[in-house]
């Protein structure tokens, strides 16, 4: 059982930037694989972007290779999103996302078996 608690969503105007953390509670932290993914308004929810549990390998959706950066601190349970030059079709609600069996596949296929609760990101135009 893995307890997922998401944070730092908001408000920004396009160009702007944000960073989301997402900390975890109930496994070990540095045993398994963390990802984002992200839903807007009327769309299914899309992978943006994960990172092994080493913090070794990271991989990104290509709407947002370049702008958005996955990291993680095993030390304090916790993976971020930076996402810079933020632009209006990035609104959505991000979710975090742990996968237990990532170590069998590519990062690029996360199949995550817990979610957080989602934060709301909305980016003016």
């Amino acid at each position: 059982q893995v307890q997922l608690v998401e944070s730092g969503g908001g408000l920004v105007q396009a160009g702007g930037s944000l960073r989301l953390s997402c900390t975890a509670s109930g496994r070990t932290f540095s045993t398994y694989a963390m990802g984002w993914f992200r839903q807007a308004p009327g769309k299914e929810r899309e992978f943006v972007a994960a990172i092994t549990w080493s913090g070794g390998s990271t991989h990104y959706a290509d709407s947002v290779k370049g702008r958005f950066t996955i990291s993680r601190d095993n030390a304090k349970s916790t993976v971020y999103l930076q996402m810079n030059s933020l632009k209006p079709e990035d609104t959505a609600v991000y979710y975090c996302a742990a996968d237990f069996d990532q170590r069998r596949r590519a990062v690029s296929i996360l199949i995550p078996n817990y979610w957080g609760q989602g934060t709301q990101v909305t980016v003016s135009s």
